[in-house]
């Protein structure tokens, strides 16, 4: 058993002009992370601080360059588990945390609850002495400028807070993955943890919470069986249960990369799902899957000089 981290920045079609920078970021979390771990710190340290890298990098959809809602607002989501003791923490919907992986860390480790939403999570930031941004700390030209875009194509009979019906919405907000970003480590205790943040889909319906922070179905973790965390087509996600299942994969199996490619093919069999899932075995072995152009990824083992990142999985679709 060794030490072991991954990341992901997101299964989509990632444009060209943000592959670099999804490459970059990947592996600067990764290392941020693997620092951690290297020094004997602990999993769920090493995971919030990979995340915590790639929610302050604008190219992610989380934290700051967080896509927006029909309203023109961030809200966010996010969640954490810990493999030890199976305690979770999650956040959905806030809109003043630019980390919010940080404050479900928190109300994994300082909350008689699982999940926390909307203004009861800002408030139990508050109450922790968590800093609070602005929405204009979080939105970024490139998302400002889609979501006028959309606004722009919509019937002027839609107003944008009253949302736009169902067929007037553009295709890619209603069927296309989003670049959620997420981490997996087992540290030199064999402790397994697991993080998810997001942004959303693009122009979402305001108050729409995808897999991201569920646990279960964006990410779980025990150190009896594995961890994973999937990106991808949140409403599909969800009704796959998709983290669990390649998490059980894993332990059937025995390998996270049997178990990743087993998890995705089940769902496009079984929804058509459009998304990705990394996993980690308790034996601290990798494994990734993608049903998307791309998922942005990166990786480090014991053994490794350094972080090996890239776009494609060999075996996803063209």
């Amino acid at each position: 058993m060794g030490i072991a981290l991954i990341v992901h920045g997101g299964a989509e079609d990632i444009p060209h002009a943000l592959q670099a920078g999804h490459l970059a970021g990947c592996s600067a979390a990764t290392e941020a992370g693997w620092a951690i771990l290297a020094r004997h710190g602990s999993a769920l340290d090493a995971v919030e601080t990979a995340i915590r890298v790639m929610e302050d990098d604008p190219v992610f959809n989380a934290g700051r360059g967080s896509h927006l809602n029909r309203d023109g607002e961030v809200e966010m989501d996010a969640g954490m588990m810990d493999g030890r003791t199976l305690m979770a923490g999650a956040v959905a919907a806030v809109k003043r945390v630019a980390n919010p992986i940080t404050l479900a860390r928190r109300v994994l480790s300082d909350s008689e609850h699982v999940f926390l939403a909307a203004l009861g999570a800002e408030r139990f930031a508050q109450q922790l002495g968590l800093p609070l941004c602005t929405q204009a700390d979080l939105i970024v030209p490139r998302e400002l400028h889609a979501w006028k875009e959309r606004i722009a194509s919509l019937p002027p009979a839609a107003p944008p807070s009253a949302g736009a019906a169902r067929d007037e919405v553009p295709a890619r907000t209603l069927s296309a993955p989003g670049d959620t970003v997420g981490a997996i480590a087992i540290d030199a205790c064999g402790n397994l943890a697991v993080g998810n943040s997001t942004g959303g889909t693009p122009f979402k319906y305001p108050g729409r919470v995808g897999d991201t922070p569920i646990i279960g179905c964006g990410l779980y973790a025990d150190n009896t069986r594995g961890a994973a965390a999937c990106t991808g087509w949140g409403e599909q996600i969800m009704k796959t249960v998709l983290a669990k299942t390649a998490v059980d994969q894993i332990a059937l199996s025995g390998s996270p990369v049997i178990a990743a490619n087993v998890a995705i093919a089940f769902f496009r069999h079984r929804v058509n799902g459009l998304g990705g899932v990394i996993c980690v075995s308790p034996e601290g072995q990798v494994g990734w899957a993608h049903s998307t152009p791309h998922m942005a990824y990166a990786y480090r083992m014991e053994g490794m000089p350094a972080a090996m990142a890239s776009l494609r999985d060999p075996k996803a679709p063209a």
